[in-house]
């Protein structure tokens, strides 16, 4: 496992839109479908990676916390399944349902919308604002496997907050770091 970090899309970036297959729900979901009033949170993610393994729970809670709160959120699988096939359609739906995933889990088969967000590693997120562009990409918090800091999602929370504030996020961000996606 190779420790990569995430490639830190341009902020303002308007969201790449998709039409992905959620495995939760067997529906065709779109970013417009999912999108918050307040804002919306992409992450790449997969189920074998000991990066997003660490943090499921962490970005379980902040959905909770912050969809009522007019956010939305939505994660997305890019690997390779044939490579990977504990990444399948169906591990997703199984890994979604272990760890009470309460938003979508899209299935990118084409790895398309991985391009398009120009993700590079599980995990990986992106918070967009109100209107659609880009505000907050990189790491969940400074918490990794075995580093004994703790789980508080305290970077992407701290975005969230500056815009229920209605005040700008910070500019300067430290990018995610876990397992590059694997690429067909």
């Amino acid at each position: 496992m190779a420790l990569t970090p995430s490639t830190m899309l341009p902020l303002n970036t308007k969201a790449p839109q998709f039409q992905l297959l959620d495995t939760i729900s067997g529906d065709m979901l779109s970013f417009d479908q999912i999108k918050g009033k307040k804002g919306t949170v992409v992450m790449f993610i997969c189920n074998h990676c000991p990066f997003v393994i660490h943090v499921n729970e962490e970005i379980v809670r902040m959905a909770n916390d912050y969809r009522i709160l007019g956010f939305g959120f939505v994660a997305i699988s890019s690997n390779d399944i044939e490579r990977y096939p504990q990444d399948s359609p169906d591990m997703m739906y199984k890994t979604a349902m272990e760890n009470d995933y309460t938003f979508p889990y899209l299935y990118d088969q084409s790895q398309e919308v991985a391009k398009a967000y120009d993700a590079a590693c599980t995990p990986d997120f992106y918070l967009f604002d109100s209107e659609d562009f880009l505000v907050y990409r990189g790491q969940l918090d400074d918490s990794r496997p075995g580093n004994g800091i703790p789980l508080t999602g305290r970077s992407l929370r701290e975005a969230m907050d500056a815009i229920m504030g209605n005040k700008k996020v910070p500019t300067v961000q430290k990018p995610s770091m876990g397992c590059g996606i694997k690429w067909i």
